[in-house]
């Protein structure tokens, strides 16, 4: 029979004991959903301890990085649902279970930025861009050069698309808020200004409109899990090391893995 091994990794060089495992375990089996865990000594069984020494290990990690860092441990609420899944099954666990892995997410976390790919872009496509355009119709071209923007009427915010097609080139080539005209078609005399609507110069200008200010905490979390989980997975691949028999559950490499392909 092979014998258990004492350890059931190594973070760095520092050994993490068996008796870490056997007591997660037995606190399940012990606990209010002990129905729910597979039989002893199945293959499902392996899987659990494979990822439980995941938790642990990661745990570990966490806590020697804290360590090191002078960093004090951090309490807080559970995830919830949706950051649970974006974290991954280990990294939930292990932030739950251990104030070093908060104290560790909070520290990676604090200068995450939401990825500009995941905000709506700035640019507006002009033929949706609303204008609050002040327009005149004048039947000579003498009363039209005349024209003030006091003899103009409001036409609200409209899209320059709606507006006689020369009117709209030539507001276009003009600098908006400036006097535009005259410019004839077949209607008659047309004398116009057009002023970009507060939210289009909003977007223009790179802010958020109001509409999307509410999207930015929800975007930020994510960023910050994304970050945390990218760190961690990093750190463990550098630093921590398996024993055979506790391979990561998922590895195609150990027997009990139900991922195979013919």
């Amino acid at each position: 029979m092979t014998p258990v091994p004492a350890e059931i990794g190594y973070v760095g060089d520092r050994p993490v004991g068996r008796e870490a495992l056997d007591r997660r375990i037995a606190e399940l089996r012990a606990g209010p959903s002990r129905a729910a865990l597979p039989t002893p000594g199945s293959a499902e069984d392996r899987q659990l301890a494979r990822w439980l020494t995941q938790v642990i290990l990661t745990e570990a990690l966490c806590e020697d990085e804290a360590a090191r860092l002078g960093l004090a441990p951090v309490d807080g609420p559970p995830l919830d649902r949706i950051a649970a899944v974006e974290l991954g099954s280990v990294n939930a666990a292990a932030y739950h279970g251990s104030p070093w892995v908060r104290a560790m997410y909070r520290h990676v976390t604090a200068t995450a930025e939401v990825p500009a790919a995941w905000r709506p872009s700035p640019v507006r496509d002009d033929r949706e861009t609303r204008y609050l355009v002040l327009h005149g119709l004048f039947e000579d071209r003498e009363t039209a050069r005349t024209a003030t923007p006091a003899d103009l009427e409001p036409l609200g915010a409209v899209t320059l698309e709606s507006l006689p097609a020369a009117l709209a080139a030539a507001l276009r080539s003009r600098p908006f808020g400036e006097l535009t005209g005259p410019v004839r078609d077949a209607l008659g005399w047309h004398v116009a200004v057009a002023e970009r609507s507060e939210l289009d110069v909003a977007a223009l200008d790179g802010e958020t409109p109001a509409s999307e200010s509410g999207a930015e905490a929800p975007r930020l979390d994510a960023a910050r899990r994304l970050a945390f989980a990218r760190w961690i997975d990093e750190k463990r691949a550098a630093t921590v090391r398996l024993v055979p028999g506790l391979e990561h559950p998922g590895d195609p490499r150990q027997p009990d893995n139900h991922h195979k392909h013919s």
